[in-house]
């Protein structure tokens, strides 16, 4: 049906053009807008102009209007534009060594600090490839955890996040002691006494998690890394979902195939029990060298997630069985203790009340293990913060980039533009005299 207007016919098509060109020239004019913006919060001496002041504040209502379940954490959320948030910190304050890792949204590289020397790894993600597959939550979801992650010695810490125009920029504890996942692979198994320490060391970080109301659900021996010490280190939180309480549920799909709890699967509501179910599975793996369900054929997996049992063969303790049947069992709401079922609750108390005090844990003094007093079961084989062996060479061997130490603000195509304002609320720095105090390669 055609619309008339003061004699002009307008057909749909014709409205739709318009309409498009009318979006794309003020999506453009905005985009100069926010690039004054940042020109101006970038010069101290101008944001003192009292005219300037109240343009900034303007600027700062209109953001507080903004939709708020599309924003950041409000406790960490700047309200100016993100690319004036002040770090304290940029890219060219690092030496880049090695890549040491690779995923779907950019690199991880060991850096040097230029003034202090200390070592890190620096997490380093495109912007446009997140865009790309609409992650932007999920980046978002793993900054807000990292920021909450003060305290507890078996998770990765945060010491930086910045950005550029185009890249995002994690700075966090270097952990060289190699993926729990390849030191798996080269022994197969482990004995008892050590797939306890680090079953315990695990179940130390998933209930802080909980504790925060966080459920991590990518539990799997690649996320799990080990210190120079010989310590877990819990990393990777981009699945993690927030804000979740002890009664509460959710019902995305995500996590690893051979790790998926049967509800999970089953595409039906589930709770924090879903990491009792992966730890579980990573606990079965050390033990037996596999997951417990692993098949080649997926679909076969699947189904015996969903219908199988775990094969429980006699080389490992009786205690060890009847956890492990616990933890896996099938029903969220019977799972994880075997014996007393308190996990029913599955709060954060629950971990003290069942996995804290199940005979399979006797030996552990949880005290000890929080402040790092028990000696780790094995010591990995580094010389120094530099040495890389414990790092899949595929990834080592790669050239660095020097683009690390630039930004694209000279050519800013409308892609470009679009990822620049993407991550408001992303940078974070922490006070004086915090600043990258400690690594856990010392």
């Amino acid at each position: 049906m055609a619309v008339t207007e003061a004699g002009c016919d307008l057909t749909y098509c014709k409205m739709r053009g318009i309409v498009a060109v009318l979006t794309a020239f003020i999506k453009e004019r905005k985009m100069g807008l926010n690039d004054f913006i940042q020109k101006l919060v970038s010069t101290p001496h101008i944001c003192q102009h009292v005219e300037v002041n109240n343009f900034l504040k303007i600027d700062e209502n209109q953001n507080e209007e903004m939709d708020k379940d599309e924003l950041p954490d409000p406790m960490y959320l700047h309200s100016r534009s993100s690319l004036a948030e002040d770090t304290q910190i940029k890219p060219c304050d690092f030496d880049y060594l090695k890549i040491i890792g690779k995923g779907s949204f950019g690199k991880v590289l060991l850096a040097r600090h230029k003034e202090t020397k200390k070592y890190y790894a620096v997490k380093v993600l495109q912007k446009k490839i997140i865009l790309k597959k609409k992650e932007q939550k999920h980046i978002m979801a793993e900054r807000s955890v990292l920021m909450k992650n003060i305290k507890h010695p078996f998770l990765v810490g945060l010491h930086y996040s910045f950005q550029t125009t185009d890249k995002l920029y994690f700075v966090l504890d270097y952990v060289n002691g190699g993926e729990l996942f390849y030191h798996l692979q080269r022994e197969r198994i482990f004995l008892e006494p050590r797939a306890r320490f680090y079953a315990a060391e695990i179940a130390s970080a998933l209930g802080y998690l909980h504790s925060l109301h966080i459920v991590y659900r990518d539990l799997k021996p690649e996320n799990i890394l080990l210190d120079s010490q010989g310590h877990i280190v819990l990393t990777d939180f981009g699945l993690c979902k927030e804000g979740l309480e002890p009664n509460g549920t959710t019902s995305t799909f995500c996590g690893t195939p051979e790790y998926l709890a049967p509800e999970v699967l089953q595409k039906q509501a589930y709770d924090r029990t879903v990491d009792w179910w992966c730890l579980g599975s990573v606990l079965y793996e050390m033990l037996y060298g596999l997951p417990p369900f692993y098949s080649r054929n997926t679909a076969e997996m699947y189904n015996n997630i969903l219908n199988k049992a775990p094969v429980l063969k006699p080389n490992v303790s009786n205690a060890g069985r009847e956890l492990l049947e616990g933890l896996l069992q099938k029903e969220r709401t019977k799972r994880a203790g075997g014996v007393t079922r308190l996990l029913t609750l599955m709060s954060s108390l629950s971990l003290q009340l069942e996995l804290k005090y199940h005979s399979f844990f006797s030996p552990i003094n949880w005290d000890d293990l929080m402040a790092k007093k028990i000696t780790p079961p094995f010591l990995p084989s580094v010389s120094g913060p530099t040495d890389l062996r414990h790092f899949d060479p595929e990834f080592t061997h790669l050239p660095v980039s020097s683009s690390l130490c630039t930004d694209s603000m000279i050519h800013l195509t409308n892609s470009v533009r679009e990822a620049a304002g993407a991550f408001p609320g992303f940078s974070y720095g922490p006070p004086e005299d915090h600043s990258f105090e400690h690594s856990r390669f010392i």
